[in-house]
């Protein structure tokens, strides 16, 4: 009730004051920041009573508050909080490569090697193809064709084979589940952000030579631009998190403010650079973790989801603002058969990668871990919306809907894998407690 309330008073205050500011842009834009994270938080905050993510609440107080429904947040407001989803963007992508370190992979490497193989090549094949199959029937396929069209369906498959490390780690450090299906999720879960990640910079570089963004140079993007894009960015990365870890060093002072500043000059260097901003962060943040001694790579990563938690909230709000309530019932349709194949994909190929692995069988339950997306996953689909303005925001649109139905359903099933397997805590079975690191939430 207390919650209720505030978002109450949140509310009508912006009511009252936003008609006063209405000619002064410069302060309005701080106004909407500052109402989006006590709202989205609250909202987050009542989503976690009814056993949900916070970034679902996120994401509900963005379409609450947003154009569709009471337009407190405009779609100028929008417009001008954009720099807070780039660096938001930034880093999630910086912190998803700290959370990959090396020792924790290589016990498991061949197994989760496998697993991740089979399900996102299953997953990524399967989902372009029905995205093709579905055609002018998608807002952002309408009067495509050929390569055009592939160009897009292939963008949207690379994004919705994504996972979610940050429901993973968090049942995890709930349930203290230790045993194969646990340990093994986590470590797919992991290594997929880093896969993804260099899939999705892959493909979008490709996209960007076939179906040029209004206004790009056609003739800059060349096979040369697009492999410095790629390599260049993990250079431009491995130097950042080079100089980062010299820091965390000889200096380790003001880590909060340092980590901001890592973020933001990191998107500033890749984009002065031309080079794939996600997979330079990534880079950045996977280097830092793995040359810097073990506390020093932890204090910098708990420093930079501490000064990041804010951004977080606000980027998850903006998401959901942008998701337009109209858009997405004209989407509607098509979130059934997307769900269920990429379920399918899910299910089918861990099934192969297990038995290609070798691996135990109760490890076939993994799948039910992959199903939540979050975090890295709405990065990718905003990064579309940035470089495809209108189709890549409708993309989005259908990819947000998506990624809210798997949040609802992933963590049962997860919790469900988990319980069956016997790996619960103080459940059927005798579990080995982990402590998995902190994640975005």
């Amino acid at each position: 009730m207390r919650r209720l309330v505030v978002l109450a008073l949140l509310f009508g205050a912006m009511q009252l004051v936003l008609p006063l500011g209405a000619g002064a842009h410069g302060s309005q834009w701080l106004l909407t920041f500052g109402f989006l994270i006590l709202a989205a938080y609250s909202v987050g905050e009542l989503a976690v009573l009814v056993r949900l993510p916070k970034i679902t609440g996120y994401l509900a107080a963005g379409v609450l508050f947003g154009p569709s429904v009471f337009n407190t947040v405009t779609t100028d407001a929008i417009g001008e909080l954009r720099p807070v989803s780039s660096l938001a963007i930034a880093l999630i992508a910086y912190l998803a490569g700290a959370e990959l370190r090396w020792n924790e992979v290589r016990q498991r490497g061949a197994t989760i090697a496998k697993i991740l193989t089979a399900e996102l090549t299953l997953g990524f094949i399967a989902l372009s193809a029905v995205l093709v199959a579905l055609g002018d029937r998608l807002p952002f396929l309408q009067d495509t064709s050929g390569a055009s069209r592939l160009a897009f369906a292939v963008l949207f498959g690379a994004i919705a084979v994504v996972h979610s490390p940050a429901v993973v780690m968090a049942l995890l450090s709930e349930t203290r589940a230790g045993g194969p299906v646990a340990r093994t999720t986590l470590g797919v879960v992991l290594v997929s952000d880093v896969v993804v990640v260099v899939l999705f910079s892959t493909v979008l570089a490709v996209a960007r030579a076939v179906v040029p963004p209004t206004g790009a140079n056609v003739a800059g993007l060349s096979l040369g631009v697009i492999v410095w894009e790629l390599a260049g960015a993990v250079l431009v990365g491995a130097l950042l998190g080079a100089a980062v870890a010299v820091y965390l060093r000889f200096v380790k002072h003001e880590l909060v403010l340092f980590a901001i500043v890592v973020a933001f000059f990191g998107m500033v260097i890749a984009q002065l650079a031309h080079v794939e901003t996600l997979l330079a962060l990534l880079t950045a943040g996977f280097v830092t973790e793995n040359v810097s001694r073990h506390e020093d790579g932890e204090a910098i990563r708990h420093a930079m989801e501490r000064s990041a938690a804010p951004v977080f909230v606000v980027f998850f709000a903006l998401a959901g603002a942008e998701m337009g309530l109209a858009q997405v019932a004209a989407v509607w349709p098509f979130l059934v058969p997307i769900i269920l194949v990429r379920t399918g994909a899910l299910w089918m190929g861990t099934r192969v990668g297990v038995r290609w692995a070798g691996a135990p069988r109760d490890t076939r339950r993994v799948w039910m871990g992959l199903v939540p997306q979050a975090g890295v996953a709405i990065g990718l689909a905003a990064a579309i919306s940035q470089a495809y303005p209108v189709r890549g925001g409708q993309m989005r649109t259908l990819f947000l809907a998506v990624v809210a139905i798997n949040q609802l359903i992933g963590p049962i099933l997860f919790r469900f894998a988990l319980n069956r397997s016997g790996e619960i805590a103080g459940g059927a079975g005798e579990a080995t407690p982990v402590q998995p690191r902190p994640a975005i939430r």
